[in-house]
Formats: structure tokens, sequence, C-alpha cells
């Protein structure tokens, strides 16, 4: 075999040194050069894996925190309508209160100027009543030239009030 080497032109010291000066230089390459770039790179293998779990991790916490806005929106917003319809209800009361108020105060109004009414009505009708008995007392006076007596105009304003209440 040494002889097919030879004739091939390989030196078997040659071939032996350069072997072991290879061996040499991996060993010291593997340890120094190697080592760090390997751990180096499985260290960012570590850290990307950490950074997508972490991804991952924070996706799940935003949608779990979309989910609870939209929760406390959905509330928000129940709570809103519900404080709209109460708010509408209080007012279709109070609105109705005061109608009731001012229907009430309306009657009062109505009432005291019936009341008022009648009572100037009252008070006209004893001025007439008063006037129309001196217009007759004065037209009997006159048509009959006599002086009336007390008795006379009491009699006359008796019956003339008398006609006047029966019509």
């Amino acid at each position: 075999m040494l002889e097919i080497l030879h004739k091939l032109g390989i030196n078997t010291p040659d071939i032996i040194a350069q072997m072991l000066v290879f061996g040499i230089v991996y060993l010291i390459l593997s340890k120094y050069a190697f080592g760090p770039v390997t751990a180096l790179l499985e260290e960012r293998r570590r850290r990307i894996a950490e950074g997508e779990d972490n991804l991952k991790k924070i996706r799940e916490n935003l949608a779990a925190a979309e989910a609870t806005a939209e929760e406390v929106k959905a509330k928000a917003n129940a709570e809103a309508d519900r404080m709209i319809k109460e708010a509408r209800e209080t007012a279709a009361a109070a609105g109705e209160s005061e109608r009731q108020k001012a229907a009430a105060e309306a009657n009062t109004i109505i009432t005291k100027a019936r009341e008022g009414s009648e009572q100037e009505r009252a008070r006209i009708l004893g001025e007439l009543k008063r006037d129309f008995g001196r217009l007759v007392l004065d037209a009997t006076a006159r048509a009959t030239g006599k002086v009336l007596t007390p008795e006379d105009h009491a009699r006359l304003n008796t019956e003339a009030l008398s006609q006047i209440t029966n019509n």
C-alpha cells in the first residue's frame, strides 16, 4: 500500500503531519471558536424561542384585554341605556306631575273666577234692584203726583222685586 501511495505522490510522513496539524487546529478551533459560536447560536435560538413564547402570551393577553374591554363597554352601554331610560321615566313622571299641578291650578283659578263672577253678579243684581226700585218709586210718584210714604216705598219695592225675580 505504501508503494501505491508513493506512486500517487502521497508522502506518508507529510500526511500524518498534516493530519496532526489538522487535529490540533480542529481542537483549538472547537475550544476557542466553535464552542463560543455554537453557544452564542444556542443562546440566540433560546432567546428567539422565549421571544416567540412571550409574543404568544402577549397576543393572548391582548385578546383577553380586548374581550374584557368589550365586556366593560357592553356593561357601560347597558348602564347608560338604563340611566337614560330612568331619566326619561323620571322626566315623564315629573312632566305628568307638573301637568297635574297646572290642571289643579287652572281649576282653582277657574273656581275663584266663577266665585268672583258670582259675587260680582250678585253685587250688580243688588245695585240693579235698588236702582229699579228707585225708578219705580220715581215713576209712580210722578204718575200719581203724590209724595209716597216709607210704607208705600216698601210695598212698591217688594212688588217690583217679586215681578223681577219671577220673570
